[in-house]
């Protein structure tokens, strides 16, 4: 069944002055009750296209091991995906690996400016606001915060199994990347390098908290079929803390790092990279 709708977000550890702030963009698939699921029927809403399985429940279980923030968002990301910039089409999805979202189809700034604005500021904004603000009581106490943004993806997409069993995405930034890339190798599991999904996204979560702040992040991405227990979810969070443990000693994530204009040289180049 889908989840309740209580609020835009959740703060885990709230306070706390660990330099490591972890974020879940899809962690609820919770629609409030004015929204009538969209027009989806419930089982639409238990399907990966209306949040990220398991994510929560890894985000849950490293913040209790660290002892750091973590903000989970509290509504599905068919409503509004707070992983997308605001100019992106994708932001309110129409249609979502094979599902039509009827609540969505007449929503968007150019044709409906009014119902796209209510979920900007409803759900979208406060989610970030609540990012940007311990980011910065973070920096404003002498801390350079490390992000992790938790997310899961289908084993199977449009009839293509994806053979990877975790995935770090990560752009211009590799400081947190390469400790992730690390601790996850000794999983001895397929670890994807900006697959299934690219880490390049403009305007994305981490390009608006990580890039343009000159801050640490990467995004870890875990297969759903991996996480069906909650011992599963556990033994991913013990390669996950290795790698924040070991990037919090790292004198490179000590700094902020400003990475200049986003281009599509530099685009083309990280892709030549991988």
């Amino acid at each position: 069944m889908p989840t309740p709708y209580t609020a835009p977000y959740t703060v885990l550890n709230e306070g706390n002055t660990s330099r490591f702030l972890l974020i879940c963009d899809h962690a609820s698939n919770a629609i409030p009750e004015d929204y009538a699921q969209l027009g989806l029927q419930e089982h639409e809403l238990e399907r990966h296209v209306a949040w990220d399985m398991g994510a929560a429940e890894v985000t849950r279980h490293l913040a209790d091991i660290l002892g750091c923030p973590a903000i989970l968002s509290g509504f599905s990301r068919l409503l509004i995906d707070p992983n997308r910039g605001l100019d992106d089409p994708t932001l309110i999805m129409k249609l979502s690996d094979g599902s039509i979202i009827p609540g969505n189809l007449d929503v968007d700034r150019h044709n409906n400016i009014s119902a796209w604005q209510e979920r900007v500021d409803k759900f979208y904004m406060p989610y970030h606001f609540a990012i940007a603000s311990t980011l910065e009581n973070l920096i404003n106490d002498g801390q350079v915060p490390i992000i992790l943004s938790v997310h899961s993806f289908t084993p199977n997409f449009r009839g293509v199994k994806r053979p990877w069993s975790a995935a770090v995405l990560w752009d211009k930034d590799e400081r947190l990347a390469k400790h992730l890339f690390s601790s996850l190798s000794k999983s001895e599991k397929l670890i994807g390098n900006n697959q299934p999904y690219s880490g390049r996204l403009k305007n994305d979560c981490l390009f608006r908290h990580g890039t343009e702040k000159g801050l640490p992040h990467a995004l870890i991405e875990l297969r759903q079929d991996c996480l069906l227990r909650d011992v599963d979810c556990e033994y991913w969070v013990h390669f996950l803390a290795d790698a924040l443990k070991t990037a919090e000693k790292d004198a490179a994530c000590a700094e902020r790092k400003f990475f200049g204009t986003y281009t599509e040289n530099i685009f083309k180049n990280c892709n030549e990279n991988q």
